[in-house]
C-alpha cells in the first residue's frame, strides 16, 4: 500500500494580498469544506452585504479578524488530496503580527509568500522572504495574487517574479516557484486558468501536491532533549528509571553509546519504550522512553545524543534572531534563554549588527532591536546548553528568548555558532 506523505506550509504576504482568500479558495475548490461551513460563510458574507461567499472566513475564524477583515492569529487548517496530506498555517500579513509569521513558518517545509500584482514587492515581502531565509524553509513559493485587477498581463507577473527571485536568491533562499493567480476567481489556484495561457508551469495546488518533502532526519545523529524523569517506584517496577521525550532528531538504537549533556557522561541505550511496547530501534519524530546503563544524574532539559557526534558544550552563542516583541531587546540586558526542554539565565553581550530589509545591508552596532528587527546577537548563558548550528538542526539549534519578568517571548534566535 502505497503511503501518502504530509507537507506542512505557511502563507505569508503583506496585508491584503489575499493569503485567506487563497486558502479559502484552495479548501473550497479542492472540496475540503464541510457543507455546514461553507453555509455559515455564505450566511455571514450575505450579513456583511456581499452577493457572493468570502471565502477568506474559512480562516478567520477570531470575531475582531472577521470584523475587520484581517488576519490576526496563525490559522491552521488541515486537508489532503488523494496525492499528499496537508497541514496548513495561514499567518498574518500586518507588520505588528509578523511574530506570528515566524510561528507559523518555524515548523513549515513550504512557505508561499503572496504578493498584490498592483503593488509589487513592497517591505513586509521582504521581511517575510528574510525571515524564510532565515528559518531555512526548504521551498518558497512566490504567489502573485490579484492578477486579474491587472488584465492578467505577462509583463507585469514576470517583473514582480524577476526582482522577488533576484532578491530572495541574495538572502540565499534555495529554492523559489513563481506562480501568477487570482484568489478570489480561482485562476491557477486548483484549476488551470484560460485567462494566462502564457504561463505554462503548474497550478498551485498541483506544485504543493509536487514538490519533495524534507529530508529524512533518522538519517541524522540522534538527538533527545529530556523532558520527564520518570520514576514509578511501584513493586512491578521498583527501579525503573526512564528518560522521556521526543527524538528531534535521528535514530536511537539498543546497544548504542550515548553522551548525556550537557554532564559530557557517556552511556550505552539499555532499553526503548515506545507506545505501549518495546523497541530495539526509534527514529525522529518518535516520542520514547530510553533506559540507560549505569546511575546518571539526569534530569528536564539534559539531552542525549549519539556519542559519535554529540554536539558543542557552550555558554557563549552567537546567533541570528528575529525580535518579535513590543519591547526592545538591548545590549547587557538579562533574559532567560530556552532551548528544548531546558531554559537558562542569559546575557545580552553584543548586538554587532541589524539587518536593512530595503538592500539587505547591515547596520553596525545598533545597540538594540525593537519590534520585527532582524539582526545578529552574542549571549552569555549562565550555564552551558548543548547547541547545535541551525544550519545543521533546526531544532536543536533554535532557541526563544524571554523577559524573566512577565514572561513575554522576545526574540526567535537561530545559533550561528557554538565556542565550546
Amino acid at each position: 500500500m502505497t503511503t501518502i506523505d504530509t507537507l506542512r506550509f505557511a502563507t505569508a504576504g503583506s496585508v491584503d494580498d489575499g493569503k485567506s482568500t487563497l486558502v479559502g479558495r484552495l479548501l473550497h475548490d479542492s472540496k475540503s469544506v464541510l457543507v455546514d461551513q461553507l453555509e455559515a460563510v455564505e450566511h455571514a458574507s450575505r450579513n456583511r452585504g456581499q452577493d457572493t461567499p468570502d471565502l477568506a472566513l474559512l480562516t478567520d475564524g477570531l470575531r475582531a479578524e472577521r470584523e475587520q477583515g484581517i488576519t490576526i492569529d496563525v490559522a491552521y487548517r488541515y486537508f489532503a488530496t488523494p496525492r499528499r496530506r496537508f497541514i496548513l498555517a495561514d499567518t498574518p500579513g500586518h507588520v505588528q503580527y509578523t511574530r506570528n509569521m515566524v510561528t507559523g513558518a518555524s515548523t513549515a517545509e513550504l512557505t508561499v509568500i503572496l504578493v498584490d500584482a498592483r503593488n509589487g514587492v513592497v517591505e513586509q515581502t521582504r521581511r517575510h522572504a528574510a525571515i524564510a531565509a532565515l528559518l531555512r524553509v526548504p521551498h518558497v513559493v512566490l504567489g502573485v495574487n490579484k492578477m486579474d485587477l491587472v488584465g492578467y498581463e505577462e509583463h507585469v507577473f514576470a517583473a514582480i517574479a524577476e526582482e522577488c527571485t533576484a532578491y530572495a536568491s541574495e538572502l540565499g533562499v534555495p529554492e523559489i516557484t513563481a506562480i501568477p493567480i487570482s484568489a478570489l476567481a480561482g485562476d491557477n489556484v486548483v484549476d488551470p486558468s484560460s485567462n494566462m495561457d502564457w504561463y505554462g508551469g503548474p497550478t498551485f495546488l498541483e506544485h504543493l501536491e509536487t514538490v519533495p518533502v524534507g529530508r529524512d532526519l533518522s538519517h541524522c545523529h540522534a538527538r533527545l532533549p529530556v523532558q520527564y524523569v520518570i520514576r514509578p517506584q511501584t513493586a512491578e517496577h521498583p527501579d525503573y528509571r526512564g528518560y522521556a521525550g521526543q527524538i528531534v532528531r535521528g535514530t536511537l538504537r539498543v546497544g548504542e553509546q550515548v553522551t548525556v549533556l550537557p554532564a559530557g557522561r557517556t552511556s550505552t541505550v539499555r532499553a526503548i519504550d515506545g507506545l505501549g511496547r518495546t523497541v530495539d530501534i526509534a527514529r525522529a519524530p518518535q516520542s520514547v522512553t530510553v533506559l540507560l546503563d549505569g546511575d546518571i544524574d539526569i534530569s528536564r532539559g539534559d539531552l542525549i545524543a549519539s556519542s559519535d557526534d554529540a554536539p558543542a558544550i557552550t555558554q557563549d552563542i552567537d546567533a541570528t534572531v528575529c525580535h518579535v516583541a513590543d519591547q526592545p531587546l538591548a545590549v547587557g540586558q538579562r533574559v532567560l534563554l530556552k532551548h528544548t526542554t531546558r531554559t537558562v539565565n542569559a546575557i545580552v553581550k553584543d548586538i554587532p549588527s541589524r539587518l536593512v530589509l530595503d538592500d539587505l545591508s547591515t547596520c553596525p552596532n545598533p545597540g538594540r532591536l525593537v519590534s520585527n528587527d532582524i539582526g545578529r546577537v552574542r549571549i552569555r548563558t549562565a550555564e552551558p546548553i548543548a547547541l547545535d548550528a541551525y544550519a545543521d538542526s533546526r531544532r536543536t539549534g533554535s532557541f526563544i528568548l524571554i523577559d524573566p519578568a512577565d514572561g513575554t517571548t522576545l526574540a526567535a534566535g537561530m545559533a550561528e555558532s557554538a565556542t565550546r
